[in-house]
């Protein structure tokens, strides 16, 4: 099909069978097996990346850490986070917590209009934003902020929206393992990836058997659970930590 297109137009057809190339700088994920697997082996710049959980805190920080590392002095924003960010747990993964813009909103649309705005004007290198459920509509709005961005834009959401379609170009179903996580890419452009990535934080040894997974094991520190109850701004305006 390729050979019958002319020379200057054969690089931009994309066929689903072979790997996709992302029109935008990418972040190499810092682990070489999801480097591996993705289009131009990393985080793409542009475009909605979706990671699905089936519970907050089974390593979804850990992956995008060393992301968030190679951004340099970027500013990184935390929107509707379902935990006060652990400062003390920042620093010693070696990330200043003067990056951090935490963004807290009491209702669900000045949240997605927040992630636009972050999208839209540049100031931060990556966005992390945490929702339950979206509309097609709101994700198809954020997809298209963030197409057009330069920001890492991770969107972080239950397990079960994997049931439900998204116009994001690359989803990944995350499950704890002991000592690390699996990594499920049900999306990319690409062909289906054959087989669930097994990455393991550093300092543990993958082929040690240990004890079951337990959710305590597991959880991020950057996000601290132990405040009683949550932190709720008194206006619309955003906190900033």
């Amino acid at each position: 099909m390729n050979a019958l297109l002319p020379a200057e137009l054969q690089a931009h057809v994309w066929r689903a069978g072979q790997m996709g190339l992302a029109r935008a700088t990418v972040t190499q994920t810092g682990y070489a097996a999801l480097d591996r697997e993705l289009p131009d082996h990393g985080w793409p710049h542009a475009g909605l990346i979706e990671l699905l959980l089936p519970q907050n805190g089974i390593g979804e920080l850990r992956i995008v850490q060393p992301a968030l590392h190679a951004l340099g002095e970027q500013r990184i924003a935390l929107l509707q986070p379902p935990h006060i960010p652990h400062i003390a747990a920042w620093r010693g993964w070696g990330l200043s917590p003067q990056r951090l813009l935490w963004i807290r909103t009491r209702r669900q649309a000045d949240a997605l209009w927040s992630a636009e705005q972050v999208l839209r004007n540049g100031s931060c290198g990556a966005l992390l934003f945490w929702q339950q459920t979206l509309r097609h509509e709101s994700l198809r709005r954020l997809q298209l902020a963030a197409q057009a961005s330069d920001t890492v834009c991770w969107l972080i959401r239950p397990l079960s929206a994997s049931d439900t379609p998204s116009p994001a170009p690359l989803r990944i179903a995350l499950k704890p393992l002991p000592g690390g996580v699996q990594l499920e890419l049900l999306k990319r452009r690409g062909p289906q990836c054959a087989s669930p990535i097994h990455v393991f934080w550093s300092g543990r040894d993958a082929r040690t058997n240990r004890a079951p997974y337990s959710a305590n094991e597991a959880s991020d520190a950057l996000l601290d659970r132990r405040h009683p109850d949550p932190i709720t701004l008194a206006g619309p305006v955003p906190a900033l930590v």
